[in-house]
């Protein structure tokens, strides 16, 4: 499902908004949240050792415990997609076939017929996932030339049987200085200790930061409640959503230029737009604003709000970050900041619509704009007329 349809819905409901009932089903992906990647770089793999070298450079953090499958371009053998999922419990083999049929169901989407496999762990929780792996991919016509398991600075393949390279005790390899590994840092990838520590560049900032933004946050509040008061005692009508989104876009537009320009916006700016955001115009005509080329300076905007936002404000930057680290083919950040959108807003319908694309395996390419920022303010604009109409019977 693309995200397109978030901003379909016809007047009087906000565009942007979702009943539960149009929710796409696609069930969570087996063994924890999946992780897909697009390269930026183009990787030749002609080894095991060249394989276990740009792991970590195509995820942005060490594997850990984690199966790794990458499908590559059959005429070229260029990496085409890395997805990552948790290594699954194995006293539920079950989940081990429901990874692999996931896997393969993904990579045949994308129409990839050569695949590889490494699993990080011990043998009983790996080998099932192998197993599954390349039964599944052999009735999809899928080629998976080779699978590994590594564990304790060795590895074992499962496609190879011969002792002389591949002894049963394993095969011992050193990454660090692999040319592979060189390259994908030369081109500067990011190789984080885990997933853990990539969620925790988007964790809520604190100290001086938390203090002055809860404060902000409060002021903007504050000043909005008490201007709406004096606009009705002075006979104006008015209301605190549609006032915090006017405001709130003038912020937005602005926060996207000074950041498109390599600047930043001050934390009292930043928290009052934290507020707008939760306003869906506002998220909308923002995300209407995504364009592709800017995508550098749209993960900094995005980031930075994610951090300093409030609780009960994070759902909407979160997933305008996830949204923008989806469209730049970076599956692993978009799924912590779509974790962080949930924690804040389990219902909250755009990480809801992001997070079923993700798990479908949707290419970066399906990360279109839902609208042009004109026709999001034509949309709005007549779901403000048709509102104002009721009310006035």
């Amino acid at each position: 499902m693309t995200p397109n349809s978030t901003t379909t819905s016809a007047p009087p409901k906000r565009p942007g908004q979702q009943p539960g009932s149009e929710r796409s089903r696609t069930p969570r992906s087996p063994g924890g949240t999946l992780d897909a990647r697009i390269p930026k770089l183009r990787v030749r793999i002609g080894s095991p050792t060249s394989l276990l070298a740009v792991i970590p450079g195509l995820l942005g953090f060490d594997p850990g415990h984690s199966i790794v499958v990458i499908g590559s371009e059959s005429r070229t053998a260029m990496v085409r997609v890395t997805l990552r999922y948790d290594v699954p419990d194995p006293l539920q083999p079950k989940m081990a076939v429901a990874l692999a049929r996931q896997a393969v169901s993904l990579l045949d989407a994308q129409g990839v017929t050569t695949a590889v496999m490494v699993g990080y762990g011990a043998d009983a929780a790996v080998s099932p996932v192998a197993a599954a792996l390349r039964e599944r991919a052999s009735q999809a016509g899928i080629a998976v030339s080779e699978a590994l398991r590594a564990e304790n600075g060795r590895y074992w393949s499962y496609v190879c049987a011969d002792p002389a390279c591949c002894p049963p005790e394993g095969t011992p390899f050193d990454i660090t200085e692999h040319p592979a590994a060189r390259a994908l840092r030369a081109a500067g990838g990011r190789v984080l200790a885990d997933r853990a520590a990539l969620a925790a560049t988007i964790a809520a900032a604190g100290g001086r930061q938390a203090t002055a933004t809860r404060r902000a946050t409060r002021d903007f509040q504050a000043n909005i409640a008490r201007s709406v008061t004096r606009l009705d005692r002075a006979g104006v009508p008015a209301s605190a959503p549609r006032l915090t989104a006017a405001l709130g876009e003038v912020v937005a537009q602005d926060a996207i230029r000074r950041y498109r320009k390599g600047e930043q916006v001050p934390v009292e700016l930043a928290a009052w737009l934290t507020v707008a955001l939760a306003q869906v115009r506002v998220r909308d005509d923002a995300w209407a604003r995504m364009e592709a080329e800017h995508q550098g300076a749209h993960l900094r905007l995005w980031t930075d709000l994610t951090r300093l936002a409030r609780r009960g404000y994070v759902a909407a930057p979160a997933s305008l970050l996830a949204f923008c680290a989806w469209q730049a083919g970076d599956g692993a950040l978009a799924n912590v900041a779509l974790d962080r959108a949930i924690a804040d807003n389990p219902r909250y319908s755009m990480a809801q619509l992001l997070r079923d694309a993700l798990d479908s395996g949707a290419p970066p390419s399906m990360a279109r704009l839902p609208m042009t920022p004109e026709e999001v303010a034509a949309a709005y604009d007549a779901a403000d007329a048709a509102e104002d109409a009721l009310e006035d019977r």
